[in-house]
């Protein structure tokens, strides 16, 4: 399955929350992306731009996009980012595609 990481930030009112009443979120994020097909990778808290970060795997875009979509309405949640990763086999196998397909196009203002 496809692995995506997500990461973002948490509002003011969550981070109040969760410093009055603190709980460990893995769980709630792990039954969260199973609901979709998804499995969680690894949950994160982290410093920078970026309050947390998230490892997941899920079937496809339409799961992941489900997944990061509703944890974002929540309203905990903000300047949510995700990407796709993908291995090194999966990357390998990328390059090769591109490089065959390179060969074919032209790029623009070029001859």
């Amino acid at each position: 399955m496809p692995i995506y990481i997500s990461r973002g930030r948490f509002t003011t009112d969550a981070v109040k929350g969760m410093m009055a009443k603190p709980e460990n979120r893995e769980e709630a994020v792990s039954n969260h992306f199973k609901s979709v097909g998804g499995r969680l990778i690894g949950w994160y808290l982290t410093f920078g731009p970026h309050d947390w970060l998230v490892i997941g795997e899920f079937p496809d875009n339409k799961a992941a996009a489900s997944a990061v979509l509703a944890a974002a309405g929540g309203g905990s949640l903000s300047d949510v980012e995700t990407t796709v990763a993908m291995s090194a086999a999966e990357a390998k196998a990328t390059f090769e595609s591109a490089g065959k397909v390179a060969k074919e196009f032209r790029s623009a203002g070029r001859s």
